[in-house]
């Protein structure tokens, strides 16, 4: 079976997260709670969880959506809560995301500049539904890390040299991981960590029109194959 790209972009996200407290977005965010050691980081939720588990085995728990009131941001997904978990209500959950309290969160993304501006919320043209908590998350933690496709659906460039999508945030974007290439913010440059092997690097930049630069300690990687966690 080939490359699942969600759950490969997952899987790179959760090494980028070694300890603290860290807040998981809504799309393939999610996914990273799945890859990470257990202990090793502390999971927010600004719908008022900390101490949030992964995904329910589906072989263990029965899950009625009707039912469900554990659940991530998203407000539908399952989760489960770990023994240490603590529950309060959003002023108290607003209140960790905006004071600098999370070391870290993983916030999906359609547009990330070369300065490390964020679009995250609306598409000109289609329906809005608001910028939710993702303002509040990105201003408030310490490490802002963007998880996405490379392409847009209709195949567009997401990695631009100016977002032209409403902003969610100016300059607070730290890593970039796609499922072709990992960029990382430095001292207000942008800089090329990783790349797979499939591509070579004239063909990513035919791919991410933003500026960047190959980083000292670049690699090339190889993509395992990931298929759904079931």
């Amino acid at each position: 079976m080939g490359v699942d790209i969600k759950q490969y972009i997952a899987k790179r996200c959760a090494q980028e997260l070694t300890s603290g407290v860290v807040n998981l977005g809504i799309g393939i965010p999610t996914l990273v709670a799945d890859y990470l050691p257990k202990g090793a980081v502390t999971l927010h939720s600004e719908n008022g969880i900390l101490g949030v588990g992964p995904e329910p085995d589906p072989n263990e728990f029965v899950v009625d959506p009707e039912t469900i009131d554990l659940v991530n941001a998203s407000g539908v997904q399952a989760i489960t809560a770990l023994p240490h978990a603590s529950y309060f209500d959003s002023s108290l959950s607003f209140t960790i995301m905006r004071g600098g309290h999370l070391d870290a969160t993983v916030i999906g993304a359609l547009q990330v500049s070369e300065t490390g501006d964020l679009a995250s919320w609306a598409v000109p043209g289609k329906a809005v539904l608001g910028v939710g908590g993702a303002m509040d998350l990105v201003i408030g933690a310490k490490r802002v890390i963007a998880a996405m496709s490379h392409l847009s659906p209709k195949g567009e460039p997401k990695i631009l040299p100016e977002c032209n999508y409403p902003l969610t945030a100016k300059n607070r974007v730290d890593t970039i991981v796609t499922e072709y290439a990992v960029f990382k913010f430095r001292e207000g440059r942008m800089y090329l960590v990783e790349l797979v092997d499939e591509l070579t690097l004239e063909q990513l930049k035919e791919m991410t029109p933003a500026h960047y630069e190959v980083a000292e300690d670049f690699k090339v990687v190889k993509r395992e194959e990931e298929t759904v966690l079931v």
